[in-house]
């Protein structure tokens, strides 16, 4: 009987796992984020609805595991490249001031954040409503990535100045937030005053780290990572493991192991590939187990019922907004007052971190289990209202007047052509390539806007802004400085990196750096084999009246919306949408769905329209 309870139990999660998001979908909730629909579908069917499930070993087991890959993913999410933002060349803001340096505002304004936070948790403590300071300063500081990052790209300001300060400091204080729990473990746990065993983990951190990047690129491991080994996959999986079990042998917990490994995931930079598989397993089967578990386990009507919890949700949810108001508002010195408190409520966002630190401290029995649940809560309330309130406040930026930097390295008889013909309100393509005899120079010249350059050493490229660009396009006389600059760019944090290579063994390690590769072998032996079986495909794909382009969904706000619809009314033909490996042919019923690539024909003008509408916001 209990193994049959058990099972109805699992099945239950699994189902409401499943169903939240076609209910968010039907009933156009979609301003509410997944995890915090499933929180309250957890509230329903548990403890403070219907009470439905039990806990038992196997929900335990695969809710654990949830946390600790929600945990892997948090580090994972953590772009390290951001933090080479003070290279690049300060732009002049709306307001006429020139932006600040990105990096030392966003680590000045958390260490505001992080004294507010002392402040307020000491006003807790002297009120009564809480006794550990530590505790509530490291839940009142943190921030959540998770919702932070996809509400600015939503709102288009990701790689904007304000955009890059609002995400330094969500990722500063998703790094910072989790080394002090880890510490507060180490004080406050079972095995306290053992703080210095938290270096063994870190040291095999970064033994591990060492030898990830030497093995990365090795050609035996490459050899091994397609078909049924998948051997990049199953090394994740064991650095996890590994991690999480180094962690948990110090004394401290298996989550900072897991984030641990999320983090060195992100500085041996995987391509886009392994990071999609790792969402989709993550946020498809385990994440959401936890997140319902988490809303099964809360008892609202015991927290409604404490006149102290009551009374500390408001103050709480007061105390995440004033100890992000009070820093953020240093921005004013450069910002209108819409944007900085925008940017404020937006940081006052938080999730991940706060369950942990509340479960974590409930385990170790700092707080008790109305304590936790009312953390949690609050949590989920901060989740739902700040990125309203952000999109509602934050200024709408005009897209239209920007485009999209396209930096070509190396004039040559593919790359010229190909500039002049992108010129468009679109695109904004330039040319550079090193100094040229006087002959040709003056044919080119008199053709195309070349820029002069000296080499194409690091120093030069940075005095030239070459790795500012959106898209970089690599074509110089030598493909192994071709294959040099192309890591160089990705190092810097170019969106596209395009580069020229010839050498088959370049290929493959290129593009395991999530580079385009092409080389002029291969395109010639394609377009002859394309011209002897449809040269009629051909003449559709090369006449710039009846081209074929392709087109990425990247704009959440025509998710799920059918065709028959869109708005979009230029002269534009859809012709296939691929989704995922399936090819669909498009009708008036046919929804958009997020990273549809979508083959359209039409007028360029209208296609550069529509392009900018849907793809944009990856490269704003």
């Amino acid at each position: 009987m209990e193994q049959h309870a058990s099972v109805a139990s699992l099945v239950i999660v699994i189902m409401v796992a499943f169903l939240t998001p076609i209910l968010l979908h039907r009933f156009k909730l979609n301003f509410i984020p997944v995890v915090i629909a499933e929180i309250i579908m957890g509230l329903v069917i548990g403890k403070s609805g219907f009470n439905l499930v039990q806990q038992d070993m196997w929900l335990e087991t695969l809710s654990t595991l949830g946390f600790i890959f929600l945990m892997f993913l948090s580090g994972v999410e953590i772009d390290f490249t951001a933090f080479s933002g003070g290279k690049k060349k300060r732009e002049l803001l709306p307001s006429g001031k020139e932006e600040p340096n990105r990096l030392k505002l966003a680590i000045i304004i958390f260490i505001g954040i992080f004294f507010v936070s002392l402040g307020l948790s000491y006003l807790f403590v002297m009120f009564g409503l809480i006794d550990n300071a530590f505790l509530m300063t490291l839940i009142i500081s943190t921030i959540s990535l998770g919702v932070v990052v996809p509400t600015l790209k939503e709102a288009h300001i990701t790689k904007s100045a304000i955009g890059q300060i609002i995400l330094l400091v969500a990722v500063i204080a998703d790094l910072v937030t989790m080394i002090l729990l880890a510490v507060f473990v180490s004080l406050y746990g079972e095995g306290h005053g053992n703080m210095w065993l938290l270096l063994i983990l870190f040291g095999v951190g970064l033994l591990l780290y060492f030898l990830a990047k030497r093995l990365k690129n090795n050609p035996f491991i490459r050899s091994l990572s397609t078909g049924t080994v998948q051997i990049g996959t199953r090394a994740v999986f064991t650095l996890i493991i590994l991690l999480v079990a180094v962690s948990e042998t110090v004394g401290a917990e298996n989550i900072l192991g897991a984030f641990l490994a999320g983090v060195l995931v992100s500085l041996l930079a995987p391509n886009q590939e392994m990071v999609h598989k790792l969402d989709s397993f993550g946020y498809g089967f385990l994440i959401p187990i936890f997140f319902v578990m988490v809303g099964v386990e809360l008892d609202l009507g015991s927290l409604l019922s404490d006149k102290k919890m009551l009374l500390l949700i408001p103050l709480l949810v007061l105390a995440f907004l004033i100890s992000k108001i009070i820093p953020v508002y240093l921005l004013r010195y450069w910002y209108d007052t819409k944007t900085t408190i925008a940017s404020a409520f937006l940081l006052t966002s938080t999730l991940s971190l706060v369950i942990a630190a509340a479960k974590i401290a409930e385990r170790i029995e700092i707080i008790t289990p109305q304590m936790s649940g009312t953390l949690i809560l609050v949590a989920v309330i901060t989740c739902i209202i700040t990125p309203i309130i952000f999109k509602k406040l934050f200024p709408r930026e005009s897209a239209k007047e920007k485009k999209l930097k396209i930096t070509f390295l190396g004039a040559n008889q593919l790359t010229m052509p190909v500039s002049r013909e992108l010129q468009s309100s679109l695109y904004e393509p330039v040319l550079y390539h090193t100094k040229q005899d006087k002959s040709d120079r003056s044919i080119a010249d008199s053709l195309f806007d070349i820029h002069e350059i000296d080499d194409y050493d690091l120093d030069t490229l940075e005095e030239k802004e070459i790795f500012e660009s959106d898209i970089l396009v690599i074509s110089t006389g030598d493909e192994e400085v071709n294959a040099t600059l192309a890591v160089t760019a990705k190092e810097y944090g170019v969106g596209r990196v395009i580069v020229r290579v010839e050498s088959p063994d370049l290929h493959e390690s290129l593009r395991e750096q999530d580079i385009e590769v092409y080389s002029v072998f291969l395109s010639t032996k394609a377009l002859l084999r394309a011209l002897i079986e449809s040269p009629s495909v051909m003449n559709i794909l090369t006449n710039q009246e009846t081209s074929l382009y392709e087109i990425r969904m990247l704009n959440s706000q025509f998710e799920g919306m059918t065709l028959r619809k869109f708005p979009f009314t230029g002269d534009v033909i859809f012709v296939r949408i691929f989704r995922g490996k399936d090819s669909i042919v498009p009708h008036g019923d046919t929804e958009l769905h997020m990273n549809d690539r979508l083959i359209v024909t039409g007028t360029k003008e209208y296609v550069d329209e529509l392009k900018r509408e849907l793809e944009f916001c990856e490269y704003c």
